[in-house]
Order: C-alpha cells, then sequence, then structure tokens
C-alpha cells in the first residue's frame, strides 16, 4: 500500500522524542516500510523514518507551550496551514490510505473522500476537534475508522463518536533489555516536564518514601520547572536530562522503581511500558489508562493522587521482582500493534470510495 502519515508538526519525529505520539509515529512508520508498504511522513523538518519525509514546517520553528495569546494564535495558524497543505498534497496524490496521527480538526472536515484511519492519541480534550465532531450535521465520513490507544481513551471518546476501537501502543521490547543493576531505593522518573505530568507529586513522594529520585525528559514548561522543580532539587533529587533511547534504557533500569505522577487522564504512558521491559516496577497514580497498564505482577497503582498515596505504591513496587515486571509488558509488542494497524488500514483501502459521494 501507499500510506501518508500526517503527523503534528509541533515537533519533529526525531530521538530524543518529545513524548509518546512521535515515537509512535516512528515506530508506525518504520515497521510499515519494513512490511514493504511505500509510508511518507508529512511531518515538521529534521523528522526521520525509514519512509520518505515531506517537511512541511521548518526545523527552526519552535513550538511554545506557554506563550501569550497573541503568541498562540500565531503558531495554531502556522501549524494550521501546514496540515491545510499537507491535505492538498494528499489529495492530488494516489496513496491508497491515510494515517492521521495529528492534532488536526482539519482532517475531520476536508478529507472524507480520503480512506483514513485516525489514531486518538489525547483524551477528547482538543476544542477545535471536538467542535467539529459535536457540530449539528457533521457525522464522521464512511470512509474513516477511529482507534485509540487504551479502553479507558476509548470509553471517553465514544461519547462523542460512534465507534472508536482500541490498539495499545507497542514497542520494541529487546531495545529496552539493559546490564545495569537497580540501585537500592532509587526512584527514576521520564516525561515531559509540565504541570500535568506531575514531577512534583512525584519528588514529595520520593522523599516520603525515603528514596532518592532521578527524572529525565524535556523541559516543556519553564516556569513550572523553576518554580516547583528546581527548589524541590537536591543530592537526593536529580536531573539527568534528555535522554535518547540507548541511554532511556539503563536509566530505567537503574532505578528501584519507575514513578509515572500524571495529573491528568493520561491516554496510555508508554514510558510505563518502557519500563516495565527493562524489568523496573512501576508506582503509578490512579489516573486514565495506567490502572490498565500495571497488574499486580508489574507494580503498584496509588489509592489516591496525593504524595503520600503515591509513596505507599512506591513502596509496594520496588518488591515486585523484576522478571515478573518484565514479563508483563510482553502484553504491548510492536508486533501485535502494527498487525492491528495493518488489518484496519488494508480493510479501509479496499473501501469502494464512492461510499463518501452525498
Amino acid at each position: 500500500m501507499r500510506i501518508a502519515i500526517l503527523c503534528h508538526m509541533h515537533h519533529p519525529i526525531a530521538q530524543p522524542y518529545q513524548g509518546g505520539t512521535e515515537s509512535h509515529t516512528a515506530m508506525l512508520a518504520d515497521e510499515l516500510v519494513r512490511r514493504g508498504h511505500d509510508v511518507t511522513l508529512f511531518a515538521k523538518e529534521g523528522s526521520e523514518t525509514l519512509g520518505t519525509v515531506y517537511p512541511l514546517v521548518p526545523a527552526d520553528f519552535e513550538f511554545v507551550r506557554v506563550a501569550s495569546p497573541f503568541v498562540r494564535k500565531q503558531q495554531h495558524g502556522f501549524l494550521a496551514e501546514a496540515i491545510h497543505h499537507s491535505i492538498g498534497i494528499i489529495a492530488e496524490s494516489d496513496f491508497d490510505v491515510v494515517i492521521n496521527n495529528s492534532l488536526s480538526s482539519l482532517p475531520y472536515r476536508y478529507m472524507r473522500e480520503l480512506p483514513m484511519l485516525t489514531v486518538l492519541h489525547t483524551p477528547p480534550t482538543l476544542e477545535d476537534v471536538t467542535a467539529v465532531v459535536t457540530e449539528p450535521g457533521w457525522s464522521p465520513s464512511p470512509l474513516h475508522s477511529y482507534v485509540t490507544v487504551s479502553e479507558t481513551n476509548a470509553r471517553d471518546w465514544q461519547r462523542i463518536l460512534p465507534s472508536v476501537s482500541v490498539v495499545h501502543n507497542g514497542i520494541y521490547l529487546d531495545r529496552w533489555s539493559s546490564s545495569v543493576t537497580a540501585v537500592d531505593n532509587l526512584a527514576v522518573w521520564a516525561a515531559r516536564i509540565t504541570p500535568e505530568k506531575g514531577l512534583h507529586v512525584a519528588i514529595d513522594a520520593a522523599r516520603i518514601a525515603g528514596m532518592d529520585i532521578e527524572f529525565a525528559g524535556p523541559i516543556a514548561h519553564q516556569d513550572y520547572f523553576d518554580e516547583q522543580i528546581a527548589p524541590r532539587m537536591g543530592p537526593s533529587v536529580r536531573y539527568r536530562g534528555h535522554l535518547m533511547h540507548a541511554e532511556l534504557r539503563h536509566f530505567y533500569a537503574s532505578g528501584s522503581v519507575f514513578v509515572a505522577s500524571p495529573l491528568w487522564s493520561e491516554p496510555f504512558g508508554l514510558s510505563v511500558v518502557e519500563a516495565l521491559a527493562s524489568g523496573t516496577p512501576v508506582a503509578a497514580l490512579p489516573n486514565g489508562a495506567l490502572p490498565e497498564l500495571i497488574t499486580p505482577d508489574a507494580g503498584a497503582v496509588a489509592r489516591t493522587t496525593s504524595a503520600r498515596s503515591l509513596a505507599k505504591a512506591m513502596t509496594d513496587a520496588a518488591a515486585v521482582d523484576r522478571d515478573d515486571a518484565r514479563f508483563s509488558a510482553t502484553r504491548f509488542s510492536v508486533d501485535t500493534m502494527i498487525d492491528r494497524y495493518e488489518t484496519s488500514l488494508n480493510e479501509l483501502a479496499s473501501s469502494p470510495r464512492e461510499l463518501a459521494l452525498p
């Protein structure tokens, strides 16, 4: 098949990844190429894939998460224009199917005549998207299908979309093994450093549990880091930087427990599965899909979102057998994920285009 992947263009699809969506996009593109498909990524300049990259946003464009309303409007308009241009190019080409991995509302309006699989990476909190799909008179194109990454997230989306199936995120299980020995009483944490990821709660929980904590990830919200994280740092709280995957697997393995502390409805939690694959059990706050991922042989889920409750989960998780934790990650292999996507893409590509006619 000739497959177009429409990416969000805030960041390049390249290591070190800004988050799970970028990592997922890279795996999806590369594995589809390895299976013999012709894949083109419509993405930000600097993206890397085994397929073809069609760059729509220059590498020097910097997406600023915390900005004035005027700057946010400018950014939104610039990225929307890039998506709109991508849609035009795709429509004029002979792609068999499109994967919509963007965060834009435009594909819902302007790609109705093309077979398209939309992957819903967030809860239904994107105002532009929810405004379209809840608009009176809007209905999904018969050539479109929708999937999301967890049962929890699917239930949220099914309130406003008629049919949403689940394809759990997958990882390259063998790439997360490490010869590093875990350090006793060391907690590790990795994610974008933003308020909704709850690093400050993880640090406070580690202090209550009597553990050191090391954290890694891009500082995506500088004010939050300066005001909430920097004052908590010291000999027992250390920042390791924004790590490449080759470094990240050793970082995960060095911990006696990995901490996931989202303060929002986390749609999946790719770092949770990566940490498990390294053999590190996980302690998590009970938000979003995390209770869905973390079985008793994988770690422990806090009863509440308090630092004290998370500290108890950290102590409990640290006692989980590391081989059991590693085995629990086998539910989330990249091969299983790609099998499911490939089946859906084949079904869409064989759909008669006449179905989309009014």
